[in-house]
């Protein structure tokens, strides 16, 4: 994502603040080894386990993790007719994953004959990350997508004063945040839950991020009695590079204003 997205240098509007140009189509390709062993498992049963896996960088996209055709379990892969094209990368072709009574329809895919621009697919293949029950980096189970080395989270206390409105309502208040820098990303304010002034009831909406972890979301309740629902999200176990956020509070919505020294964030 950081190379590929906002103003990274591969995406599709690249920052004018610089003094070399990129030639090349707008849409850019670049796959780059990943560096660690990465396993998944379907059905109680490892269908992966490469040390040779790549990732992807595509303009506007986040990275893809492709991986070697040979280091698949052959006898769980079933072709299908199915076939999609992509202007860059060419004719995909798809297989099913099936063990026992279990399957997942075109849950891998592959270029068996890549654009002449992209030669290096031939000979590998991507999975849809869902379609598998567990993925491992190294001996660690990880959610949503592998990390990307170009995509960083930095978290910093501040003395910025820090002021969050539902409407016309004050909901939170802070001069002591935590401000979380995300590559490619807005920042985000994230503050004590002793700072809200509303009550906040916990909903089952749950997202994960492969920087943070698992995010739990919050309604807040105005003093009129309305309920706004998943307003602010938490981490009760942030991942190791976003520990100082964790059981904070940061809040986006529709009708969510954030205010940093006065201005809108």
């Amino acid at each position: 994502m950081g190379l590929t997205i906002s103003d990274g240098p591969l995406s599709p509007r690249p920052p004018a603040t610089v003094n070399y140009e990129i030639s090349g189509p707008a849409h850019k390709l670049l796959m780059q080894p990943f560096p660690r062993r990465i396993r998944a498992e379907f059905a109680g049963r490892t269908i992966l386990d490469t040390r040779d896996a790549v990732l992807v960088h595509e303009s506007a996209l986040a990275p893809v993790l492709y991986v070697p055709f040979d280091d698949l379990d052959d006898s769980v892969l079933v072709p299908t007719d199915h076939s999609t094209h992509c202007p860059f990368k060419g004719d995909a072709a798809y297989h099913s994953l099936t063990v026992g009574d279990r399957t997942a329809e075109n849950a891998v895919w592959s270029y068996p004959e890549p654009k002449p621009e992209a030669p290096w697919l031939k000979g590998y293949a991507a999975l849809y990350w869902d379609a598998v029950d567990a993925w491992y980096d190294e001996d660690e189970q990880v959610f949503g997508h592998v990390t990307d080395p170009y995509h960083r989270v930095d978290v910093r206390p501040s003395s910025r004063a820090v002021q969050v409105r539902l409407g016309d309502t004050v909901i939170a208040e802070s001069a002591s945040p935590m401000l979380l820098s995300e590559t490619g990303l807005q920042n985000r304010w994230y503050l004590s839950p002793d700072d809200v002034r509303v009550p906040l009831t916990p909903t089952e909406t749950r997202s994960v991020c492969p920087y943070k972890g698992e995010a739990h979301y919050w309604a807040a309740t105005l003093p009129d009695g309305t309920e706004a629902p998943d307003v602010a999200w938490s981490y009760p176990e942030a991942l190791p590079e976003s520990m100082r956020v964790q059981g904070l509070l940061s809040f986006w919505g529709d009708d969510v204003t954030v205010l940093v020294d006065g201005e809108p964030a």
